[in-house]
């Protein structure tokens, strides 16, 4: 406040303030769901999707890639071979060849999921370029009409199914640990505890994600087992899938997004008991609330 102000306000102390002004709402979105317009969700909030639609979303999208990578070439060539005649044809090869690994990567990581068996190197695959794809393939998703959140769905069960074929388990049940999202409902939060307790798996519920990153790095887990939604979970993994072994779990949102959600708790258990060499989940075990 400048000087002259300060002296009519003590001039004039009733003098009318300015009025601040503050929305509340009922609940606190992530950055995610910036475009949520606040109406249902279709399905109830739930986005199961077959591992074909990532598969076909990737060559869609690496072909439309080199498609325009060519186009831009073919307009800048003669320019470009003003400066070396051979550059335009070399350049026009290594997009070829650029197009052609793409597709034999997709379709690697296609046979890694039918036989379960990881026929590439993680740094080739789900703690390399699959980890950083993911959340672009997402986000490119809604250029074609695609849902993002279907598409996610759908790359995360790739995700999962290849990360789980090169796991190699039996670590201990503190060298696990569990992130919830704060937006559980209370039965689903209750359900997540009473999983991770069975099993001694330490759990944390995160509100954010830098608070997830901070208790990663305290604890300093050698697996980690993430549930939230699949917008979340795909920025998620692109962050730590490089440095630890994760696997998603993913939600059902039936009131929209970060509040009341749901998690698959069979699938949630799953994750755990792969992580500690345990096969299969008991029948007894919590269905999908």
């Amino acid at each position: 406040m400048t000087e002259t102000a300060q002296v009519r306000r003590k001039e004039n102390p009733d003098a009318p303030r300015g009025e601040l002004l503050q929305l509340r709402v009922d609940r606190r979105l992530g950055h995610e769901w910036d475009d949520w317009d606040g109406n249902p969700l279709p399905d109830n909030g739930t986005f199961t999707a077959s591992p074909s639609l990532f598969f076909g979303a990737a060559v869609l999208a690496s072909l439309a890639t080199g498609g325009a990578l060519a186009i831009v070439l073919w307009l800048v060539s003669p320019r470009l071979a003003l400066v070396w005649p051979p550059l335009p044809a070399l350049l026009g090869a290594a997009i070829a060849v650029g197009v052609v690994l793409t597709m034999v990567w997709i379709g690697l990581l296609a046979l890694s999921m039918r036989t379960r068996r990881a026929l590439l190197p993680g740094r080739l695959a789900e703690r390399g370029p699959l980890a950083a794809v993911l959340p672009v393939l997402e986000r490119m998703a809604g250029w074609v009409g695609i849902s993002r959140d279907r598409l996610g769905n759908s790359a995360l069960r790739v995700y999962n199914a290849i990360a789980a074929a090169r796991h190699r388990p039996g670590v201990d049940p503190d060298d696990i640990l569990v992130l919830l999202p704060r937006c559980l409902s209370k039965d689903a939060m209750r359900g997540a505890m009473e999983v991770s307790g069975r099993y001694g798996v330490p759990l944390f519920v995160a509100a954010r994600g830098m608070y997830a990153r901070k208790m990663i790095r305290e604890r300093r887990p050698k697996r980690i087992v993430a549930v939230a939604c699949e917008r979340d979970l795909m920025s998620g993994v692109h962050d730590v899938a490089a440095k630890l072994p994760v696997l998603g779990t993913t939600l059902t949102l039936p009131d929209g997004p970060c509040k009341n959600t749901e998690v698959d708790l069979s699938g949630l258990e799953e994750h755990i008991r792969s992580f500690l060499g345990l096969e299969g989940v008991p029948e007894m075990s919590g269905a999908p609330r």
